[in-house]
């Protein structure tokens, strides 16, 4: 058999991207390992395979789906998202577009997404949705703007040159900030931010994506693929779970899903812990004596309420050690300055930037280019951040997402994980 062309790219493209995936958080890092063993997001134990639904009602009175309440009429409103140039931004053979979907017009909750169309045969090629983690890291700032999209930023933080790895040479890249409170999505019911949980974004990702097909009708019925790295390893199999029980439920295909990609990957609570404690001390980051007394003190089983203090010293043993290092990427500096280059500086695999953060932050944060994405069209109180400080509570989060991707194998999909 022939190997799928799409696939063998998107094969070269991952190789590519596992040598620079930078989902660099500045000194979150240290703190993030020390919060891993209290816990903080395990609100249910265990994932929930009951289906997500998108309405608490699965079908109206009359007998009308209630598929159709999730959809908003789009007319007009693909060309009015059409990008013309960025500021700085060299000259491109590709057509990219950014802009609002809402999935919530009562509470006014509104997602941001920008879509890179392919260099060549958009029309053919498939379409991928691209989703980062956190929970609340935005994926502009790290999927688009500094791992698998078009452009990068310069050091100037006003200029942009090519990705010679964008992922657009192999599909039509779609990049999505959610939940709301992520980047540019807002609601305007605020209260929604402390509501924030897998299902709740399980539930507006797939509101989203039905809408947005809508504005871009071309791509409905074409491959579609779903991906993603760290937390999105939650977010990439309950999205795509969300699709095939509405497909299941209305009997026909409203969103062609072929496959999943997920790398970095929060998928099992307890092996991934254990396993990243388990990596670190074997690339001699942390002591022996932290290593040891995580894997004899500390229980990651989710069945787990509480941590013995010799686990959580040792956990904290092991956040000082690693206080100064890149979780992300072991073998790279960290940034050593956060100010802009007066003149354009380029990073690339073999000179690699770790202040890369700053020089987006400081592109996306000025008027001219919101402006250009048609993004921050409420004028948030707060400036663009690569994570957001504006969600504050997780509401639900299950210890494990593995029968979900057993539910896919069975259902024929594509499952890829890589690191």
């Amino acid at each position: 058999m022939r190997p799928n062309p799409t696939w063998v790219v998107f094969s070269f493209l991952l190789i590519i991207f596992s040598c620079f995936v930078t989902e660099i958080h500045g000194r979150r890092q240290a703190k993030f390992l020390v919060d891993l063993s209290k816990s903080k997001l395990k609100q249910i134990h265990g994932v929930d395979t009951s289906l997500f639904a998108v309405n608490a009602r699965d079908q109206d009175v009359d007998g009308t789906n209630a598929e159709e309440e999730t959809v908003e009429v789009q007319e007009g409103l693909k060309e009015r998202d059409r990008i013309g140039r960025l500021p700085g931004q060299p000259r491109v053979n590709f057509t990219h577009y950014g802009g609002y979907v809402t999935v919530d017009k009562t509470a006014g909750r509104s997602l941001y997404y920008y879509f890179a169309e392919a260099h060549y045969h958009q029309h053919s090629l498939p379409l991928l949705l691209w989703l980062n983690g956190g929970p609340g890291c935005s994926s502009l700032a790290y999927g688009a703007m500094q791992e698998l999209g078009p452009f990068r930023v310069h050091s100037d933080g006003k200029t942009l040159y090519m990705n010679k790895y964008s992922w657009n040479y192999a599909a039509n890249v779609l990049f999505l900030e959610s939940p709301a409170g992520v980047g540019f999505s807002y609601s305007n019911r605020t209260s929604d931010y402390d509501r924030s949980g897998d299902k709740k974004t399980a539930e507006d990702n797939y509101k989203f994506l039905v809408n947005w097909l809508e504005r871009f009708p071309e791509y409905k019925g074409r491959d579609f693929y779903i991906s993603g790295e760290s937390y999105a390893g939650h977010y990439v199999p309950q999205l795509a779970h969300t699709i095939l029980y509405h497909n299941k439920r209305a009997n026909k295909t409203i969103i062609n899903l072929k496959g999943i990609l997920i790398g970095n990957a929060v998928i099992n609570d307890e092996t991934d812990e254990q396993g990243m404690y388990d990596y670190l001390a074997t690339h001699a980051l942390i002591s022996d004596h932290a290593a040891d007394a995580i894997r004899n003190h500390c229980d990651f089983s989710p069945n787990a309420t509480k941590q013995s203090s010799l686990c959580d010293n040792a956990v904290g043993e092991a956040g000082k050690d690693l206080y100064y290092i890149n979780i992300y990427n072991i073998y790279a500096p960290n940034c050593a300055s956060s100010n802009l280059t007066a003149k354009p500086k380029t990073a690339s695999l073999t000179n690699f930037d770790p202040c890369s953060d700053y020089y987006v932050m400081a592109y996306l944060n000025r008027e001219d280019v919101q402006a250009a994405l048609h993004a921050n069209v409420t004028k948030l109180p707060y400036d663009w951040q690569p994570c957001s400080d504006v969600l504050k509570k997780w509401n639900d989060s299950p210890s494990t997402i593995i029968p979900l991707l057993r539910e896919f194998m069975a259902n024929g999909l594509r499952v890829w994980i890589f690191r």
